[in-house]
């Protein structure tokens, strides 16, 4: 890459300049009241395409927010890399915490970013991560150094559950043709300790609800005469884990895919402190599945947790009174070959039967999606590794995160294909929350890493 470098030193300057012009665009997919913004960031990133010189660029509309393709094939016969983002944003709120407004981006200095951060909402997620993508690709175009060929969508709606990219996935299989995807959306480890994404959990997102009788009750007429329903969905929640940490519901680990010994060493290697992990949430003590460490119980293994609970008076003072009804949301993270509509099946069946008597149960299945794993033996991964060995001077760590991308599993099912997670995020970064941030070095060394993955995927293509 000997002309691409100075290119990137040149323009970084620029290159940041138009993240922050993006940055200043309020694309909050969430919001109606927005819809307009985010049309509006989507012909940014149009013009962008259409400037740094792709071909075929289009903002394709869907019956939510677009999305944005564009090409550059300089040969038929070479490799072609997907690229995927997305350019909506999380809502601000709450407003009052933030320390500058989140749409008007400011640079400042930071306790881990060496160079300073570029504080406002989608500067990390994904904004600032999938435009690394577009200013590599037009460093490589510019110096005459792009090997093979690119792809990218860049979607609108991510941040609200992807509603309508499967449909437009499943109907241009064609356009998207491609030999690996290429996403930015996730973190490495630390500025000195690179890593990359080698799986995501799936998820079976569910709400229950127990009902007693048909109205609220006085606690002291009624108190000991019929079933609580809160005392009862509390009891029943209690029981969906042993003593050794582990989920009883019949079934639930049946299908859960071992991992080897090998990759549970190479996990092992990313620096973690137990006392620190403990000291930064202000707890006691770990809790989990007897058996595995905390960095293991965080990603590797299946979990369930109550996510809200709810029912009853809540309000100020008293009111002595018996709940008709009591609710909770439940999430379950799941593993490699687990499949959620089969988890969601077999947790609705338990709990049903584990009701006590005297209330009824319903079970309202939510979303879900499946696990993703990149295998540490894929030219993908590899690629991806000598690319951060090239730029950081050490040895990349494969990391399994314990959240869930669940496009990642529709990209596999619908073109067949791997997804690479190159994320240069941090995790101090505060995606989704207040003051959200991502550092100008992490920045410009995704920039400068990304074209390396391009250089090694196409060398390690010629030898499969």
């Amino acid at each position: 890459m000997t002309a691409t470098h100075p290119y990137i030193d040149q323009h970084l300057s620029r290159f940041t300049a138009e993240l922050m012009e993006m940055l200043r665009i309020p694309s909050v997919s969430a919001d109606p009241q927005y819809k307009e913004q985010v049309l509006r960031c989507a012909h940014f990133v149009e013009n962008c395409f259409k400037t740094m010189g792709l071909d075929g660029v289009e903002v394709i509309p869907t019956k939510g927010h677009p999305i944005v393709y564009g090409e550059k094939i300089i040969d038929p016969s070479l490799p072609t890399i997907l690229v995927y983002g997305h350019y909506d944003v999380q809502p601000a709120d709450p407003l009052e915490l933030w320390h500058s407004p989140p749409f008007e981006p400011v640079i400042k200095p930071t306790n881990i970013h060496p160079k300073g951060a570029i504080f406002a909402r989608g500067a990390c997620d994904d904004k600032g991560q999938f435009f690394m993508h577009l200013k590599a690709v037009e460093a490589m175009l510019s110096s005459d150094e792009l090997p093979c060929n690119v792809k990218f969508m860049i979607e609108g709606e991510e941040e609200i559950g992807s509603e309508h990219l499967g449909y437009f996935v499943h109907e241009n299989k064609a356009k998207l043709a491609a030999d690996i995807i290429l996403v930015s959306d996730t973190g490495m480890l630390a500025n000195d300790v690179p890593s990359v994404t080698t799986g995501l959990r799936g998820l079976s997102y569910v709400e229950v609800e127990v009902t007693g009788p048909n109205r609220d009750l006085h606690s002291g007429l009624y108190g000991g005469c019929v079933k609580n329903p809160i005392n009862a969905l509390c009891e029943m929640i209690a029981s969906l884990h042993d003593e050794k940490g582990k989920i009883t519901v019949k079934g639930f680990y049946d299908s859960v895919l071992e991992i080897s010994r090998d990759d549970r060493d190479a996990m092992a290697k990313a620096p973690f402190s137990e006392e620190d992990y403990k000291r930064a949430l202000d707890i006691t003590d770990t809790y989990g599945e007897e058996g595995y460490t905390t960095p293991e119980r965080g990603s590797i293994r299946p979990t369930l947790d109550v996510n809200g609970m709810w029912g009853g008076y809540i309000g100020e003072g008293a009111k002595t009174v018996i709940a008709s009804k009591a609710n909770a949301k439940i999430s379950m993270r799941l593993v490699p070959n687990q499949d959620p509509e089969e988890i969601t099946r077999l947790f609705q069946d338990h709990f049903e039967r584990i009701a006590p008597t005297g209330v009824n149960v319903k079970v309202t299945p939510h979303h879900g999606g499946h696990a993703a794993v990149t295998p540490l033996d894929s030219i993908g991964y590899q690629a991806a590794a000598m690319a951060y060995k090239e730029t950081f001077g050490k040895e990349a760590i494969p990391v399994r995160s314990g959240g869930s991308i669940p496009i990642v599993a529709m990209f596999e099912q619908v073109l067949g294909l791997k997804t690479i997670l190159m994320g240069f995020g941090l995790d101090s970064d505060a995606i989704h929350s207040p003051n959200e941030h991502y550092g100008l070095y992490n920045f410009e060394m995704g920039i400068k890493t990304i074209p390396y993955f391009f250089k090694h995927f196409v060398e390690l293509s010629k030898n499969q």
